[in-house]
């Protein structure tokens, strides 16, 4: 990775002075910018100004969500960040992604940017967003900067963002000293620009701004036509990364749980922007780990793979899937037996997904046929169903909730309120996963020693329809004998 010219600490520079940066570099390989290339670097560049740009696909939804937003919360201005590059190590970044509120609410993902809607009369407001224009070829900036062009690539103009989003673009640059002098109520979208904070310091406060980040959340409940079509889009993908790891289980074999990964993460980076979080590549014992992420084991044949992923679109919709798979193809009877009592229990939890029923439906739904089965196992004495479900019992190896909201974020709608949430009712274009499992931990004594080390969750993306729902992961098989076929087919 090659290393730019600008100082590490760099001062604020006039533009006479800019170049003059590059001599200020602790250990640069050159000694600085001379006149002479400073002025060539300013002329002989063709005007690449892109026109007649046609607004990007969800240009007319984001303008109904800034329309909502600003009904329930007229006269009031509102700021949402998009967020700026978080540092890896030194002077290296993590990849950039925008705020979920700032991309939902314009559909742009550039770093810095910052969404405002400002109070127009009684009701109603005008959206700006605040973007970094392309960077200067006068000063220096695009060859000199860290984040100049010639660095890390070209940016849109502000007449470009202006044409794509369907929003007044302005330089952001200006924005911090502008909401510094602003008056009347503010609400601001905390945690992802601390300028804009500072700025915004002794206008707003914390209560007011939760409520906003409430509302969003909760905004994003209900999908729009283009939602749904993204999540559909992202399950298709994710269809298609689980088949790439079913193909590639031999080479996982030779290798560990990270050849699982990587082939998923291809898959992701193809098809779309990234994973949507991190994959769990969950071989043998790892599978009782719910959240295990660090992708280091051995993939042993006669031991289940819970691979529990999903692509992220180009627009930031994730698929959230887990399928528990034989990693020679075929189920013991015993990992069988396990995998048809989650398998059994999905089945009831999708069954009570429909409008009108309450989200925790589908919970109570799934937990009850796994605690009828470890009832039937004997693995919990002589307790009744009704006992062990009063009691929350069977959460020993049920572990988690049974489903979440799914969306911009794999847990998606997460600071929404309880009673719209959790204690809500469904509605066609709600969005969840339907998830049970059942996990015997390695050193669980109050199991059989060959129940031990076994990891069994099936978990797919739930639509509410008009009607009931409709399941967005279908094309993946889910019952055994399908899961074995479909393995086979794919091994060849």
């Amino acid at each position: 990775m090659s290393e730019e010219l600008i100082p590490e600490n760099p001062e604020q520079e006039t533009e006479e002075n800019e170049a003059e940066k590059a001599k200020q570099r602790k250990n640069g390989l050159y000694p600085g910018v001379s006149d002479e290339l400073a002025a060539n670097m300013k002329s002989g560049w063709a005007d690449t100004e892109l026109h007649g740009l046609q607004p990007i696909a969800q240009a007319e939804h984001t303008a109904a969500r800034r329309a909502a937003l600003s009904a329930r919360f007229p006269g009031e201005r509102l700021v949402i960040p998009a967020g700026n590059l978080k540092t890896r190590s030194n002077d290296t970044e993590y990849a950039f992604r925008a705020s979920t509120e700032y991309a939902y609410l314009t559909g742009d993902q550039t770093q810095d940017g910052v969404l405002v809607l400002e109070p127009k009369g009684e009701r109603g407001h005008e959206a700006t967003v605040y973007l970094l224009p392309r960077s200067n070829r006068d000063n220096g900036e695009f060859w000199l900067d860290g984040q100049g062009e010639l660095w890390v690539g070209r940016r849109h103009s502000l007449a470009e963002a202006e044409q794509l989003l369907g929003i007044p673009a302005k330089d952001v640059r200006e924005l911090p000293a502008a909401l510094a002098e602003a008056t009347g109520p503010v609400r601001a979208v905390r945690g992802h620009d601390a300028a804009i904070e500072a700025a915004l310091t002794d206008k707003v406060t914390a209560e007011r701004d939760e409520e906003l980040r409430v509302h969003l959340s909760e905004a994003r409940l209900v999908k729009d036509a283009f939602e749904i079509a993204e999540l559909q889009k992202a399950c298709d993908a994710t269809t298609r990364g689980f088949e790439d790891v079913v193909k590639s289980l031999d080479k996982a074999e030779a290798t560990s749980e990270r050849f699982i990964e990587g082939t998923f993460f291809l898959r992701a980076r193809i098809e779309g922007n990234d994973i949507g979080y991190g994959s769990i590549c969950a071989a043998g014992p790892h599978a009782t780990t719910l959240h295990w992420v660090r992708n280091d084991g051995a993939v042993r044949a006669g031991e289940l793979l819970l691979l529990d992923a999903g692509v992220e679109t180009n627009d930031l919709y994730t698929a959230d899937v887990t399928r528990t798979l034989p990693i020679n193809g075929t189920f013991s009877p015993l990992q069988r037996k396990i995998y048809d009592a989650v398998y059994e229990a999905q089945e009831a939890g999708i069954a009570a997904v429909k409008p009108g029923a309450d989200f925790r439906d589908f919970h109570d739904a799934s937990q009850r046929v796994l605690a009828e089965k470890l009832v039937e196992w004997g693995l919990l004495g002589d307790l009744s169903v009704e006992k062990v479900l009063e009691l929350g019992l069977q959460r020993r190896w049920t572990l988690h909730g049974t489903g979440h909201m799914l969306g911009m974020d794999v847990h998606d709608c997460a600071a929404a309120r309880t009673e719209a949430y959790v204690n809500g009712t469904l509605e066609p274009g709600v969005c969840l996963t339907v998830e049970p499992g059942l996990y015997f931990q390695a050193d669980d004594l109050t199991v059989p020693e060959e129940y031990r080390g076994i990891g069994v969750r099936i978990e797919d993306d739930i639509l509410v329809t008009e009607d009931g729902n409709r399941n967005l992961s279908a094309a993946l098989p889910r019952q055994a004998d399908e899961v074995e076929a479909w393995m086979a087919r794919l091994k060849g």
